[in-house]
């Protein structure tokens, strides 16, 4: 029993420290990443453990790039959402702020209205207050008419003219009485009315300070979303500036990665594969494609000439194999003096560069001929950071990607790339078959790259077996 709970123990024990290391070793990546990124170098390692370092670093970039480029895609979708809620409130703000000026206009013509009303409630108290005086002067007459004694009003006229007298005042008064209850009416109308509008003036003015409310509120949600947005933009920005430093990174270590696995010699189908892909971070083309080109071309870099100048003046060579004369294996008016720049640029001797025996001087892996190579010269540099050797196998697959990218083949499409093999070997019939021979290459190479396998027609097209 003892023994078996110190055997767990030590398994136990085992296994936590295995994922202890895995977790100091994820931790560490990073920092060693930016290390080997900051010196460009791989301190204290052999080859196989650098190039195994730096595609860990590769990976991580790529990684730590996609994983920004996710939290850019959300940020970028708050900082819409942001935005459009900012928008809704401006137009929030725009429409209580029309609402008000509107109660405002609205409670001036109401107030006008009142003043108006009160200015003909006046007119008609005073028309009242003239019908009651009217009315009391005549019952005051007709009071004083009904106190006369019949000897008086026999006096002053004929009885006649009495009774005429007290028709009318009578008459008179009915009309007055008439038009004191249609005056008094008009007055508990027009009350009427100014108490309603006053009501409404009351109720506008309460409606006019709710959106008074309302429009703070929102002017300081605004305030709130608009520094929202600047906080999301501000981390918008960093994300960005995180991204391209990860891409930067990826690109240097790429770089790195990239000058590691050279190979000068002739490539195995897998070494040719792993540069070929490591070309395609450096220039936008396919893989697959770019292999095709150079099965095709050198049988990827098993045929690289098999022919040397001889004579730096006038273009003269041999056959390495029998030694034969060879009048000439240059254009020597085009081809010559560049061909002779390029050795004295990567320090090889002229006369011991292997060239094609077809009177072009095609060199190395890609068969560029000098005066092709020289054209890319500075874009090479560029991309690999020293001067380019059309002899090594990484240098001569970039110069063959950025050609075949000019002809059209960054486009990655099936059309693009048959058309720039076309253009890269020529034109005419012999073109048309060269190109209908890489693109079946390419499919070969493509299938093996998705599956890791070959058939064998395919073999015998590209391996050769």
């Amino acid at each position: 029993m003892k023994k078996n709970i110190i055997t767990l123990f030590l398994v136990f024990a085992v296994i936590g420290f295995a994922f202890s290391g895995i977790y100091v070793r994820a931790d560490d990546l990073g920092a060693q990443c930016a290390n080997i990124t900051d010196s460009s170098s791989c301190p204290n390692a052999t080859t196989s453990e650098c190039k195994a370092m730096l595609q860990k670093c590769a990976d991580y970039y790529d990684q730590q790039s996609a994983q920004l480029a996710q939290d850019l895609t959300k940020t970028s979708a708050q900082k819409n959402t942001l935005q459009n809620a900012i928008n809704k409130l401006k137009n929030k703000i725009s429409s209580l702020s029309n609402d008000i000026k509107q109660g405002k206009v609205m409670v001036q013509g109401l107030n006008i209205q009142i003043s108006d009303t009160q200015v003909s409630i006046n007119k008609t108290s005073a028309q009242i207050q003239n019908s009651q005086n009217q009315i009391a002067n005549i019952l005051q007459s007709v009071y004083k008419e009904d106190k006369k004694p019949e000897f008086i009003i026999l006096l002053q006229g004929s009885l006649s003219d009495f009774f005429s007298n007290l028709a009318y005042l009578d008459n008179l008064n009915s009309q007055i009485g008439s038009l004191l209850g249609n005056t008094k009416n008009l007055k508990t109308y027009l009350q009427g009315q100014q108490v309603k509008m006053s009501d409404s003036v009351t109720q506008l003015q309460k409606t006019i300070e709710l959106q008074k409310l309302q429009q703070q509120q929102s002017e300081e949600d605004q305030k709130q979303q608009k520094q929202y947005l600047q906080l999301t933009e501000a981390q918008y920005q960093k994300q960005q500036a995180d991204k391209a430093a990860a891409d930067k990174a990826s690109a240097k270590i790429k770089a790195m990665l990239f000058t590691v696995a050279g190979v000068t010699k002739a490539p195995t189908f897998g070494e040719a594969i792993a540069i070929a892909q490591a070309v395609s971070n450096l220039v936008p083309i396919r893989p697959a494609f770019l292999l095709a080109v150079l099965s095709q071309e050198s049988a990827l870099g098993k045929n690289v000439g098999s022919c040397l100048l001889t004579n730096i003046t006038t273009g003269e060579g041999k056959r390495i194999s029998t030694g034969a004369y060879m009048p000439k294996v240059f254009k020597v008016s085009r081809d010559l003096q560049p061909f002779l720049n390029i050795t004295a640029s990567v320090n090889r001797d002229p006369l011991k560069s292997t060239i094609s025996c077809d009177t072009f001087g095609s060199m190395g892996p890609a068969q560029f001929i000098p005066s092709t190579w020289a054209l890319f010269v500075s874009r090479l540099k560029s991309k690999l950071g020293y001067t380019a050797d059309p002899w090594v196998i990484k240098d001569s697959f970039t110069a063959s990607a950025l050609y075949l990218s000019d002809l059209g083949a960054g486009a990655q499409t099936a059309t693009a790339e048959a058309n720039a093999a076309y253009s890269y070997n020529g034109s005419g019939n012999m073109a048309r078959v060269y190109s209908r021979s890489v693109m079946s290459r390419a499919a070969c190479i493509q299938t093996f790259i998705d599956s890791s396998t070959m058939t064998s027609s395919c073999q015998s097209l590209i391996l050769g077996r």
